[in-house]
């Protein structure tokens, strides 16, 4: 008697539906996490100004607030595209700084313009908001290598001689996208059930038909 109900691709295909269903239950659990730091991301932006050194190390969830530091002299410059304050398209011209005694080093965005040489600036005081620094990494090299540890960086409020200053980093633009990815997930989970279950019924009725009798 031929077996209506194969076993081994019934359960391969049940395995991956529970596999599917759990990722998009995984991607539920994402978008909440996800929500309650995009919270507190807009809360931050209305906390006071404090000193970069009372949150070292940083957290995540210090993003976004403002933070003064001393810079006492740039330790090396970068160019990042970027848009000014009021939209100007540019480049965003990057250093770091050294701290001294106030506390560990971080990096400086100092303004844009439309040229790639390092603008003139003797550092001192620095207040703006804190964000991650731009890591560097080519895109094909972030298919291949694991991505560096994250480097704080202060958009400073004012910009260097020469320089517009940057447009602050806005919690605003980060996106929110678990939820599309937890349905997305669960469709995959029942076309795969579906499709698996019409592949069973046309194998049914073509038995069906092809048994004894048939044609008769």
């Amino acid at each position: 008697m031929t077996r209506q109900v194969p076993l081994v691709p019934t359960l391969l295909v049940i395995l991956a539906a529970v596999l599917m269903v759990r990722l998009g239950l995984w991607q539920l659990d994402r978008r909440h996490e996800k929500q309650a730091l995009l919270a507190r991301y807009e809360a931050n932006q209305t906390r006071p100004l404090v000193s970069f050194a009372a949150l070292w190390p940083v957290r995540p969830d210090d993003l976004f607030r403002r933070v003064g530091v001393t810079c006492l002299d740039a330790t090396g410059w970068r160019v990042e595209a970027g848009r000014s304050a009021t939209g100007v398209s540019g480049w965003r011209h990057i250093t770091g700084c050294r701290t001294g005694a106030e506390g560990p080093g971080i990096m400086v965005d100092l303004g844009v313009s439309a040229s790639t040489a390092v603008p003139r600036w003797p550092g001192g005081r620095v207040t703006g908001r804190l964000t991650w620094a731009p890591d560097g990494l080519p895109l094909v090299a972030r298919w291949f290598a694991a991505p560096p540890a994250p480097t704080p960086m202060i958009v400073s409020d004012t910009a260097a001689a020469g320089l517009l200053p940057s447009a602050q980093p806005d919690p605003g633009g980060i996106a929110n996208n678990h939820l599309a990815y937890a349905v997305q997930w669960f469709i995959f989970a029942g076309l795969a059930v579906g499709i698996y279950g019409l592949a069973l019924y046309r194998r049914s009725f073509s038995a069906r038909n092809q048994g004894p009798g048939a044609g008769s």
